[in-house]
């Protein structure tokens, strides 16, 4: 069974746009600008088939529910349900940020630094922990949703806050260490995960896409450090579309992969990038020069530790092929990657320290301010990104990344903290908010 959920943050609030902290309290509205994001965002999925449809009832949820609802062709009607509230933030709902720090100093350090270890006394006494309390409702929810539509495989739209929409997306991956300052969730954003289950200990998860806000102006979200990166995938090759392992193989790009490249150019073009990094084959650095068609005087700096895993003995065969000689290398690869060892090549550990080493120099190799444009492969940006998460190189299925895919990641400006991912995987450039790009091999 496969379930598709479609999570949905409501609109700008008149909370939201007066700084105020929401919580679980019902006082906040959709404004006018919150309304048409939650219009645009209905328009962006009215084309994907909706089997059912969860919401949180308080009102600036509800309302982008509805609103949502309205730009479908099919009688579709929400489940409202309190497993979906907003976290329940006590004395803080209805104060501002400066509020917050004037009255509650020790306990917004704590939130800064490790939410999930905030402990907020309410007005009867009692101390209770927000996020801990969040992330056992989400799951509590995830659960009975999995109950529900066991045997079916069905796309579900989740419609609902910031902080409980990245609590049901940690509990998904299993709740990596400080996640819930890893993920960025803006206003009327789209997140999506396919995740295949027999049941909820027995589950695959893919994220799909995070935080995407290309249906809205800006079409990326505001940059939330000094320093970004954007994360792309190169575009698709013959191998990519036929389905061939072509690891280190330097396979150039075909007329399709360089059209994804024009789009991605026109979709970042907006946007002010000062460095590029590739990897050093040909696939990835055409990519990068057609991005930066629209950011001239830019050099493109080439890495080798970028370079895609080498699969060895696969490179340049057919899953079939490789069936035929290696059918339990091959099983292992899908089920536990970190097991493999390519024969003659390479094995995802090996791919995952290097990766991240040459994501680290890109890191450091930065200042104040810039913006480097980073392009390289499948693989290596799904160990990345593991990294990013907080999860193990062997994790590299829950994460999708197609050819010409956007991810932006704002780096963390204290040493205590995460990078943030601003958003992962978007192609929407290419012609919609689900990824069709090629399923080949990597």
């Amino acid at each position: 069974m496969t379930l598709r959920l479609i999570f949905v943050r409501h609109g700008l609030s008149s909370f939201n746009k007066e700084g105020r902290i929401q919580g679980r309290n019902d006082l906040s509205t959709l404004t006018k600008e919150g309304q048409l994001q939650a219009e645009a965002a209905g328009k962006t999925i009215s084309s994907i088939p909706i089997n059912a449809i969860y919401s949180s009832p308080l009102q600036r949820a509800s309302e982008t529910t509805k609103i949502i609802i309205k730009q479908h062709q099919n009688d579709l009607k929400a489940i409202y349900t309190d497993e979906l509230l907003e976290v329940d933030l006590g004395p803080w709902s209805g104060l501002t940020k400066n509020e917050i720090e004037s009255n509650f100093p020790q306990e917004l350090a704590i939130w800064q630094k490790e939410p999930k270890e905030l402990t907020i006394k309410k007005d009867n006494g009692t101390n209770f922990q927000p996020i801990k309390e969040l992330l056992y409702q989400a799951e509590n929810f995830l659960k009975s949703l999995f109950t529900s539509h066991a045997g079916s495989n069905e796309t579900i739209l989740i419609v609902a806050h910031n902080a409980i929409l990245r609590c049901l997306i940690l509990k998904l991956i299993n709740e990596p260490s400080k996640g819930f300052r890893r993920l960025k969730l803006d206003n009327a954003s789209i997140s999506i995960c396919n995740i295949a289950f027999n049941n909820w200990e027995d589950r695959q998860v893919q994220i799909q896409c995070l935080n995407n806000v290309a249906h809205l102006y800006p079409s990326i979200p505001k940059k939330g450090s000094k320093k970004r990166i954007i994360l792309v995938r190169h575009g698709e090759t013959d191998w990519n579309k036929q389905g061939r392992f072509q690891g280190q193989i330097d396979i150039p790009l075909n007329t399709n992969g360089k059209a994804q490249a024009k789009a991605a150019s026109e979709f970042l073009k907006n946007n002010l990038i000062q460095k590029a990094f590739s990897s050093s084959l040909s696939r990835p650095k055409e990519t990068a020069k057609i991005i930066l068609n629209e950011h001239p005087g830019i050099e493109i700096s080439l890495k080798d530790n970028l370079k895609e895993i080498g699969h060895g003995k696969w490179e340049g065969k057919l899953e079939s092929e490789i069936r035929s000689d290696w059918p339990d290398l091959l099983n292992e690869w899908k089920i536990s990657p970190e097991k493999v060892q390519m024969p003659e090549g390479e094995n995802i550990k090996e791919v995952s320290l290097r990766s991240i080493a040459g994501w680290n120099e890109i890191c450091k190799d930065l200042k104040n301010d810039e913006t480097a444009l980073v392009v390289a492969h499948d693989a290596v940006n799904k160990t990345i990104l593991c990294h990013l998460l907080g999860l193990m190189p062997s994790k590299i299925w829950m994460i999708k990344q197609g050819n010409g895919g956007i991810t932006i990641i704002d780096l963390s400006e204290k040493e205590d903290q995460p990078d943030q991912i601003t958003c992962l995987n978007i192609t929407s450039h290419l012609g919609g908010i689900i990824d069709s790009t090629a399923v080949g091999a990597l």
